[in-house]
C-alpha cells in the first residue's frame, strides 16, 4: 500500500502544521512571519505551498510559482523545498521535486529553475547529479537599507 500523499495547503491551519519543516529551511521565520509571508504570497504572487505526506505525517514541504520572465519564458520558479531532518534519503525531495516537474508540464510551463545557497553541496549534488539540473546562472542579493 503506497502511504505517500501529495496535497496543497490553504487553510491556516494547514499551512501552521507545515512550520516545523519548513522553519528547518527557513531559521530566520518565526512561526507568525511565515504564515503572514506564504498568505501574502498566495495572494499576491500566485505561491502554491505542497506537503508530501507519509502515513499522515508532513515529511517534506515544496513551495513554487509559476512566473513568465524574458530569461526563462513560461516556467516554474522553486522557491522551497525542504525534507525533514530526521526523514531525509528516503526519496521524498526527489518524489515531491517531481509533482513540481509533471504540475508545470500540466499547466503549459517549459522548465522549472531555482536557486540554492552555496553551502549546501549536498543538494546541489542532488539537483545535478539526481535532477538532472544544469547550472544556469548565479543569483545575486543586495539587502536595501530602508
Amino acid at each position: 500500500m503506497n502511504t505517500l500523499t501529495i496535497n496543497e495547503l490553504q487553510t491556516h491551519k494547514e499551512i501552521l502544521e507545515a512550520f516545523s519543516v519548513m522553519n528547518q529551511l527557513r531559521t530566520h521565520l518565526d512561526e507568525k512571519s511565515y504564515l503572514d509571508l506564504v498568505i501574502e504570497a498566495k495572494e499576491k504572487d500566485m505561491y502554491k505551498l505542497f506537503a508530501l505526506y507519509d502515513h499522515g505525517e508532513i515529511v517534506a514541504l515544496t513551495g513554487f510559482k509559476p512566473m513568465i520572465t524574458l530569461y526563462y519564458g513560461r516556467f516554474v520558479w522553486v522557491c522551497d523545498l525542504v525534507t525533514d531532518k530526521n526523514k531525509r534519503s528516503n526519496g521524498y525531495g526527489e518524489k515531491l521535486l517531481s509533482f513540481v516537474h509533471k504540475w508545470a508540464a500540466e499547466n503549459g510551463y517549459q522548465s522549472v529553475a531555482l536557486s540554492s545557497g552555496v553551502q549546501r553541496v549536498d543538494a546541489h549534488r542532488f539537483y545535478e547529479e539526481k535532477m538532472g539540473y544544469d547550472k544556469a546562472s548565479y543569483v545575486f542579493k543586495k539587502n536595501l537599507d530602508l
